[in-house]
């Protein structure tokens, strides 16, 4: 069994005793945690609300979190099923404290997860994290008289509410989409996608639509996390139906990976490169991706002479370095759109919504679109180190090593060579360091994370 406590929210494996994996009463312990942490904050709101994916422990989840908000004395707006971004923008619509989305993204369906929202929609800052986890670790709650008792509602619109506020983003074209003709394929790994992207697709115009996994009933039907080794049968489904897009969300909807026509992958990292690249043609700003995202971001930012950023990875990072920089668009290389027009959360509908309308307006095919983005290669590689390695002097010495290079060092060391990069983390929970690397070619990208592999075994003499 599992139990993983961050600053981002609590997630593990169902079951186990307390402490080890996510069960009941630790559920309650983080939940009534938060809402000490929320009363805090003082927003001058008694109201939470409450969405889940479709997982198969979700209702349980969903019972013991809202009981234990009620118990707290808040209000509680349950929107049941519903996405990542969807809960997001029905806390602003709600004005709302705050909100708890029942989740583990791209976790196998044992894992569940509790993401904590401010009263923003957004997740909690470092901070604010941190107080739960202090909170819950002390049991610091106190719970309501019985006239306090918060009192719970039930709101099954705000999927449609989320659609409709796609469709009024001045980007998305539905004419354009609906005059396209568009064949599109879905792959909604039977979670909530299955609800939402169906009646996306409808609204946008699309009437031809082929569904794989769209049954919202929490059995997944391979690892859903939307990455090639995983996506072998939309990719064969492509060529099958003749396509011309295929979409396949993760179980929460805030990732986006695209399939081309011919059944091969537009690439997760180029997601957010494509539909910026879109937005940045009609509306020209500043861009920001996390630092382990490809480097084609900054080129076609650049190519509109705009500036971009790299943020520490995490969602929460990349939000505050948007705001910072007052950036349009921004978000993570695995499929992670944020769009402030929208709202700032990673949003796959938005994506979507985007993308075909760039994609009609376009008069290309997908894999003729990807062609016309900088090719880049990005290598994944992790070390794994014994407990008694200082890690902290292994990024150092690394840092030092390559000071004649551009190095950043605001989340791990990032060095930038004229032809790539290499990005080193150390894991928050167990001692490893992670080496991503990208270059124009696969052989270089290698080349890049076998040199620094190379370069910290020799520091921590393994």
């Amino acid at each position: 069994m599992t139990l993983i406590k961050s600053i981002s929210g609590i997630r593990g494996t169902m079951g186990g005793m307390v402490g080890d994996g996510l069960n009941p009463l630790d559920i309650v312990r983080f939940t009534a945690a938060y809402a000490t942490q929320i009363k805090k904050n003082n927003s001058g709101s008694t109201k939470i609300v409450v969405g889940r994916d479709a997982r198969i422990s979700g209702e349980m989840v969903n019972q013991l979190v809202i009981g234990t908000l009620l118990g707290m004395g808040f209000d509680v707006v349950n929107i049941g099923l519903a996405t990542t971004p969807t809960t997001e923008l029905a806390v602003t619509m709600e004005k709302a404290a705050g909100g708890i989305i029942l989740t583990a993204s791209h976790n196998p369906k044992q894992w569940n997860a509790l993401k904590l929202l401010n009263e923003k929609g957004e997740f909690l800052n470092a901070l604010e994290g941190e107080n739960v986890l202090k909170i819950a670790a002390e049991e610091s709650f106190v719970f309501s008289q019985v006239d306090e008792i918060g009192k719970l509602s039930e709101d099954s619109t705000y999927t449609q509410k989320h659609i409709e506020s796609v469709l009024a983003l001045e980007l998305v074209d539905t004419e354009a989409i609906k005059a396209a003709g568009f064949r599109v394929a879905i792959d909604c790994v039977n979670s909530v996608g299955g609800i939402v992207i169906p009646a996306l697709l409808r609204a946008l115009g699309v009437t031809q639509v082929e569904e794989l996994y769209c049954e919202p009933d929490g059995q997944f039907p391979h690892n859903p996390e939307p990455l090639p080794e995983h996506l072998t049968e939309i990719s064969s489904l492509m060529t099958q139906v003749k396509a011309d897009v295929g979409f396949v969300v993760d179980p929460d909807v805030d990732r986006l990976a695209i399939i081309c026509e011919d059944g091969s992958m537009f690439g997760e990292e180029y997601t957010l490169v494509s539909i910026a690249d879109y937005v940045l043609q009609h509306t020209p700003g500043n861009t920001v991706s996390n630092l382990s995202s490809t480097r084609a971001l900054r080129d076609v930012t650049a190519k509109y002479g705009c500036t971009y950023t790299a943020a520490a990875v995490g969602e929460v990072n990349v939000v505050a370095a948007m705001k910072t920089t007052h950036a349009i668009i921004g978000g993570e290389g695995n499929g992670g759109v944020i769009y402030p027009a929208s709202h700032y959360g990673r949003d796959a509908l938005v994506g979507i919504a985007l993308f075909l309308t760039q994609l009609a307006k376009s008069k290309l095919s997908v894999s003729a679109l990807r062609k016309t983005y900088p090719e880049y290669y990005i290598s994944k590689n992790k070390i794994q180190l014994t407990p008694a390695i200082d890690v902290d002097n292994v990024l150092k010495v690394i840092k030092d090593s390559y000071k004649q290079y551009e190095v950043n060092d605001i989340d791990g060391v990032k060095i930038d060579f004229p032809t790539g990069w290499v990005h080193l983390r150390k894991s928050n929970t167990e001692p490893i360091i992670r080496i991503y690397s990208e270059s124009r070619t696969p052989e270089q990208a290698e080349g890049f994370a076998t040199a620094i592999i190379e370069e910290i075994k020799r520091i921590a003499n393994i």
